[in-house]
């Protein structure tokens, strides 16, 4: 019995130095929603857009020629604070992004093409005077077939943003209003997507010390945004 308690104390010590470990802006709790992606595409996933295929024991996204439009797939999760976590690669799309929905509108998304990571607000009210702001923008090279981890932190008025090892966070008074619909989007063909999980998440006590060490929000990062490339963006899907 001594033992079995021993290694479960252990056990919730590593699991606590874990999260301690990966906490930026939050700290995860318990899981919201949690799928591997390794069997055909089903409810509650919604594929409002492109093609949902399970392809090698994972899930694929490509966009539909006639949709004119990125592939899209979105759950219908209603959030407040949370941490969204998967692993994604390229095969042979021109982007993908992790969209968050507002009520009206879109509000945040992380950006994803071979060649960049953008982390920003997303224009809330296309026909009105809000616009996107982007709070990085990080030069990358992101080869087709290999997998990378992205993490997206939203807490009160502020996000995190992180693939790999290129992370960025901003605030907004739009992220106190209900996050909606998280979810996938394709631009090309083909990006596959694995191990998809939500966190609740509560405000990480360190984190204005942690901010410190972060890029300031539309800081510029990076040779390339140094030089000032990549000013250009396409309307968000």
């Amino acid at each position: 019995m001594k033992s079995t308690l021993f290694l479960s104390s252990l056990l919730a010590l590593s699991l606590t130095a874990t999260a301690a470990d990966t906490a930026l802006l939050a700290v995860p709790g318990a899981v919201i929603y949690e799928n591997k992606l390794d069997t055909a595409p089903a409810a509650p996933w919604k594929a409002a857009k492109g093609k949902w295929e399970l392809v090698e024991g994972v899930l694929r996204g490509a966009e539909l020629a006639e949709d004119k439009h990125g592939a899209v797939s979105r759950l219908p999760n209603k959030l407040q604070d949370f941490v969204v976590e998967y692993e994604f690669k390229f095969e042979g799309a021109k982007s993908t992004s992790l969209s968050i929905n507002a009520q009206k509108d879109h509000m945040a998304r992380i950006m994803i093409t071979p060649a960049s990571v953008t982390i920003q607000k997303d224009d809330n009210d296309h026909e009105g005077p809000d616009k996107a702001v982007i709070f990085a923008r990080f030069p990358a090279q992101l080869t087709p077939g290999t997998w990378h981890k992205v993490r997206l932190e939203m807490v009160g008025d502020s996000m995190v943003g992180k693939v790999d090892d290129m992370v960025a966070w901003g605030s907004n008074d739009l992220f106190k209003s209900a996050k909606l619909a998280p979810g996938f989007t394709v631009g090309g063909q083909s990006v596959d997507f694995r191990n998809f999980t939500i966190l609740e998440a509560t405000l990480n006590p360190e984190w204005e010390t942690a901010k410190a060490a972060l890029p300031k929000p539309g800081e510029k990062v990076g040779a390339a945004a140094a030089k000032g490339k990549g000013k250009g963006k396409k309307k968000s899907e």
